[in-house]
């Protein structure tokens, strides 16, 4: 052990100099620990999150930004302080959620877990006859196989005991691709670390829960990681040995991403073929043995669903606006569902507005990135080829985020530098001479702690910040429709518990947990999903008309009626029924002899439709 005493005067302040980054990130992750004990997510209003979380949780998110800043910024601090800053940010970001709410998010991630429910039970894959619409997912069933192994794997009983926890682990995976394609264009870690950083706070389209995309996303920056490191302008015998390896492993990936998901080969295949037409990037490897593995899938395996959609899918092409529009049931509505929505809006135009800056801004960039502006750019000729299920404008977002955020952050930057200017400063440091960045970096080294402010030095951080408080509604403003409380998940499960095959679940939407459990055995009807003609039909006689909807089903299978809470918060955000037309069913349903009340507790009703006399 060291005495104090036995240090040189200036050891103890060159110590505490250098570990100074620590206070701010323990002390943002202190309030966020402290904002998790004391925020209660029991009654969630419109504004989802947002309204629910302590005031420590912003405070501490302001602090992390802050030490963020301070240390990306001065040139004397090592990786791994961005790094531990940008894993915080994850943590109070990802994790939340996972820490406050009891239950696993999404109607979507609860019916993925159906399927890998499906898969266990079955043994195997099964056909559109057997499984009807959702036999899609056994036309894709490679996320689904591998979750099904995991389950297997740890001994749980399924996937549910550790969905909550995806959306952090997910996005942790997405560190390795981000950095090695930042790291292919440039060494300048104020760069790298701030694109990583805004890639962070402006992905809240929320496609990191437990699903097949959050994989594909991953694999997909994997593939580009690739192609962009390995695949540029070079020659010789051991550069085409060496590509043979890189191309060996690029068809894995892409294999693995056709099995898992449809959009993402689409999205993949149209980023390669713009690299391809760089000077840089002319080898048309990569793009046309991502087109072979996803043909060769699309007239195999899912072809039969391809078969179906394939004349709507024809319709939609050069239909932008319908493809871009959101429609009936996915148009927010009321205060707290609007100013949430405009948050993610202005947090994601905030981005592109940034990126922009940073092309006309840099340079050097416009010169040197020119391919990770491509791969920004080209999932927006997407916009014209579907709608995708009225979700395409977010996915296009999505993947246009990893170029458009390096650019964001080039905007927020002083002048940066590329791997060719580095190369220029090491030869000019050959010759004996000091590069303009040496002699800059050794005038700012006297400062103690922070790098000099320059007239305008506050205007990058308070937009960082800006951004980092944004993400919250935007990611989170949503939690009414999406969190489950456990008496939900209970009442639902009651229903399964005791539904006969052949049974038919009538809901008003689907937005419920174990939505899709037991889908194989079990039918389900969402009357909002039907024309609005019929919709209105309903809400003026509602137990006469679901009463006649139901009778079809025969004995000694049941046909029940579910109305939950997370039911009523998505019709009301999303401008289908409001509360008071979702309480005349309710009420109508209870007054009428055909049904019997099953079960009830205060985040809904479970009824069931009486044998006709």
């Amino acid at each position: 052990m060291t005495d104090l005493s036995d240090l040189t005067p200036a050891a103890w302040p060159a110590r505490t100099a250098a570990a100074w980054p620590a206070v701010p990130l323990l002390v943002a992750l202190a309030l966020w620990g402290y904002a998790m004990r004391h925020t209660d997510v029991s009654a969630l209003d419109d504004y989802g999150l947002v309204s629910a979380l302590h005031p420590t949780f912003w405070a501490g998110l302001a602090v992390l930004t802050a030490g963020f800043w301070c240390t990306v910024r001065d040139p004397r601090r090592r990786n791994g302080w961005s790094l531990a800053y940008v894993l915080g940010l994850l943590v109070m970001e990802r994790a939340t959620q996972a820490v406050l709410y009891p239950t696993p998010l999404y109607a979507w991630a609860w019916k993925h877990d159906a399927v890998i429910d499906h898969l266990l039970t079955s043994g195997g894959l099964q056909t559109a006859d057997q499984l009807g619409d959702m036999a899609v997912y056994d036309q894709w069933p490679g996320f689904f196989a591998a979750q099904a192994a995991l389950v297997r794997l740890l001994g749980v009983d399924n996937a549910a005991m550790y969905m909550a926890w995806w959306p952090l682990v997910s996005s942790v995976l997405l560190l390795l691709p981000l950095l090695l394609i930042y790291r292919t264009f440039t060494e300048d870690r104020r760069l790298i670390w701030t694109a990583v950083w805004l890639f962070c706070v402006a992905n809240w389209v929320g496609q990191d829960y437990f699903s097949p995309q959050s994989v594909a996303f991953v694999l997909h920056l994997g593939v580009i990681a690739v192609v962009l490191r390995h695949y540029g302008r070079s020659g010789g015998r051991e550069d085409r040995q060496g590509q043979a390896v890189w191309t060996v492993l690029l068809s894995v990936l892409v294999t693995a991403i056709v099995v898992s998901h449809q959009l993402t080969p689409g999205m993949l295949v149209v980023t390669l073929v713009a690299l391809a037409f760089t000077r840089r990037y002319r080898r048309w490897v990569p793009a046309v043995t991502t087109v072979v593995i996803f043909l060769a899938w699309c007239l195999t395996a899912a072809l039969p669903f391809l078969s179906a959609a394939m004349p709507d899918m024809i319709r939609s092409i050069g239909d932008v606006g319908a493809n871009v529009e959101t429609g009936y049931g996915a148009t927010p509505t009321g205060t707290g569902a609007v100013a949430t929505s405009w948050a993610a809006r202005l947090l994601s135009g905030s981005v592109l507005l940034l990126a922009l800056v940073g092309v006309l801004r840099q340079r050097v960039l416009r010169r040197r990135a020119l391919p990770l502006l491509l791969v920004a750019a080209a999932p927006l000729p997407m916009f014209v080829a579907s709608s995708y299920g009225s979700e395409m404008i977010f996915r296009v977002l999505m993947f246009t985020l990893p170029g458009a955020a390096f650019f964001a952050a080039a905007a927020l930057l002083p002048k940066v530098r590329t791997l060719a200017a580095d190369a220029a400063d090491a030869a000019a440091r050959g010759a004996g001479g000091r590069s303009p960045a040496t002699t800059a970096r050794r005038r700012r080294l006297p400062l103690p702690f922070l790098p000099p402010l320059r007239y305008g030095a506050w205007v990058p951080p308070l937009v960082l910040l800006a951004g980092t408080l944004a993400f919250v509604p935007s990611y989170s403003g949503k939690d009414r429709i999406n969190y489950f409380p456990p008496r939900e998940v209970a009442l639902v499960q009651q229903l399964f518990d005791q539904a006969p095959d052949d049974s038919l679940v009538v809901a008003a939407n689907r937005n419920y947990p174990l939505a899709y459990e037991q889908y194989w055995r079990v039918d389900h009807y969402w009357f909002l999903d039907d024309d609005r003609s019929h919709v209105d039909e309903i809400v003026r006689d509602p137990a006469a008309v679901l009463a006649r909807d139901m009778a079809a089903v025969e004995a000694p299978a049941r046909a029940y009626f579910l109305l939950t809470q997370g039911q009523t918060a998505n019709s009301e955000m999303n401008g289908q029924l409001g509360k008071a037309q979702l309480a005349r069913v309710r009420e109508s349903v209870a007054a009428s002899p055909r049904f019997e009340l099953i079960a009830e507790n205060s985040a809904g009703v479970l009824y069931v439709l009486k044998p006709a006399s």
